[in-house]
């Protein structure tokens, strides 16, 4: 065989010496077990989906569907719910475990060679923006699991097992990666280009460096406003980069949907995707707004009791007696009166029974529930409840009251813009109902002396509806969910109750963590799980570093 193959190889040369062709073998036949070099270009398309959910049903949108539940977002449409109930993930499952796969592998080694090839061809622009999307994953993982692979060992093909560093390292690296961005970004020169960078980023910015610059400054605002508890937190930072950050719904960072009729190319909630249609008990994949939620907008919750959000309708749904309620967790909507049971995130009809057959069109979905919906990454009203936080524990609660009644503002315009699409005739936020809401002293106090943690955290809770879930639940696990407001002595998050059922593995405690993703981890590195505790079963438990003094 060796002798063919060498007659084989000597013919080829002698032919291509005869035809006086310059291409060596390698570049004529390129190996396709070897690193090919792309065009960044076409590289950063598939990099910027994973910022949502890519034509591979990975990202935030699929692990929101686990998250959505433990701060009660949502729920599942049927009792026994493991997430319902806090449960971590559990046996061989790679249960939300889609933010570990994409930092690892969607994003990886694509953005890490973008970056590389940015530099060789001196496009400064797609070297800052790959800069800017490895800081932002860097931070949502080790937010969402606490401990991951070290930075430095992370990317390294040379190894078959990788240690583990601390989530103060993963933050530190997180906003040296920032800086990197901006001063790439800052670099205007050479080959960068906004019409070149246009190309690779038709679906988020469009090649606005400046808007990507502020992106950055938000996930910077986002690392210190996460540190509240720690003695070293300095709200000082958390505005200073607020302000350089998005305040302006024109600079909101959304992911867009080309929504071409085929599945990967609209959104991962949307009905023609069909991820939210499982009746299964222990899938969990077909979702109902929560109780929380419900009374929190119509008016029910103690913190703006009797006060009906105008917003409801954009965000949630109506039953056949035209009211906004809610699924209890662990308690599935059969208990429910069923003329009271919500529609769900698609608009089918709960009236008989559990329904989650996805409709053959849009037209009655809403918000981020449509096939073309973009998905929000980071909106000026989350900047701007950050700033309202900052100086709030600063003591500006003047200062403050006026971030938050702009942040508050912020939500209501994107919604009637972004979202406004299959709103109910009559039902349509106007000017005057926008107005008579901002003016209720309830919501927006008529002085910094009766404005409290909870008017911030509560609105922004509702800000960050569903797309913003992973956010949320960094905030609500700084609060550890139901901590008091010094200043009233009622919790912060007013009326959230834990489950009345703890997954059976939690030893009565809430979920504070996602654990690693099984098929890497718990598969190949298990050395390494035992090493930080992350085989026992209470491990989803732990609480994260950023969570603690």
């Amino acid at each position: 065989m060796k002798k063919y193959i060498l007659a084989i190889t000597s013919m080829a040369l002698f032919v291509a010496l005869l035809s006086s062709c310059t291409k060596k073998i390698d570049e004529a036949y390129a190996n396709p077990n070897a690193d090919v070099k792309v065009p960044v270009e076409k590289l950063l398309p598939p990099i910027i989906s994973t910022l949502a959910g890519n034509s591979a049903g990975h990202g935030p949108l699929n692990d929101i569907r686990f998250v959505g539940k433990y701060i009660q977002n949502f729920v599942f449409s049927n009792s026994g719910g493991q997430y319902d109930q806090m449960g971590g993930v559990t046996g061989a499952s790679d249960n939300a475990a889609s933010v570990w796969r994409t930092h690892f592998y969607d994003i990886g080694q694509n953005c890490n060679n973008m970056i590389k090839w940015a530099i060789e061809e001196k496009k400064w622009d797609y070297a800052g923006v790959g800069k800017a999307i490895f800081a932002w994953s860097w931070l949502t993982l080790s937010d969402y699991h606490g401990e991951v692979i070290s930075t430095n060992e992370a990317f390294n093909s040379s190894l078959l097992t990788f240690t583990y560093g601390t989530q103060e390292e993963v933050y530190g690296y997180v906003r040296s990666l920032c800086h990197e961005a901006l001063n790439y970004l800052n670099n205007t020169g050479d080959a960068a280009s906004p019409t070149n960078l246009a190309i690779g980023d038709q679906y988020f910015y469009g090649g606005d460096v400046n808007k990507w610059k502020k992106f950055v400054y938000g996930i910077l605002a986002r690392s210190f406003n996460h540190l509240s508890n720690k003695s070293f937190y300095n709200p000082d930072s958390v505005v200073y980069y607020a302000d350089r950050s998005i305040t302006a719904n024109a600079d909101n960072a959304t992911v867009k949907f080309a929504n071409t009729g085929i599945s990967g190319t609209a959104n991962f909630f949307g009905p023609l995707r069909g991820n939210l249609g499982s009746t299964a008990v222990g899938t969990e994949t077909s979702i109902r707004q929560s109780a929380f939620i419900a009374n929190l907008m119509s008016g029910a919750n103690n913190a703006f009791l009797g006060v009906a959000d105008p917003r409801a309708i954009y965000l949630l749904r109506l039953n056949a007696n035209g009211t906004f309620k809610g699924v209890v967790p662990n308690l599935g909507q059969a208990v429910i009166t069923a003329n009271d049971r919500p529609e769900n995130f698609h608009g089918v009809s709960q009236v008989s029974g559990v329904i989650n057959t996805a409709p053959p069109n849009d037209n009655n979905c809403r918000y981020v529930f449509r096939n073309a919906s973009e998905f929000p990454v980071l909106t000026a009203a989350e900047v701007l409840f950050m700033k309202a936080e900052a100086l709030y524990r600063k003591g500006l609660k003047g200062d403050a009251l006026t971030a938050y009644t702009t942040a508050v503002s912020l939500n209501f315009d994107m919604l009637t813009t972004t979202f406004a699409a299959n709103i109910p005739a009559g039902m349509e936020i106007t000017p005057a109902k926008k107005a008579a809401y901002m003016a209720n002293t309830t919501v927006i106090p008529a002085s910094a002396a009766t404005f409290t943690m909870t008017h911030i955290m509560l609105q922004k809770y509702i800000a960050l509806y569903i797309h913003g879930a992973f956010e949320t639940w960094v905030d609500m696990r700084r609060f550890h969910y139901q901590d008091l407001d010094e200043n009233t002595g009622q919790q912060v998050y007013r009326d959230f109750t834990l489950p009345a059922t703890i997954f059976v593995n939690n030893g009565g405690k809430p979920v504070y963590r996602v654990r690693p993703r099984y098929n890497s981890e718990y598969v190949w590195n298990l050395n390494e799980l035992n090493r930080i505790g992350a085989s026992a079963l209470d491990y989803h438990t732990k609480r994260c570093w950023f969570s603690e003094p």
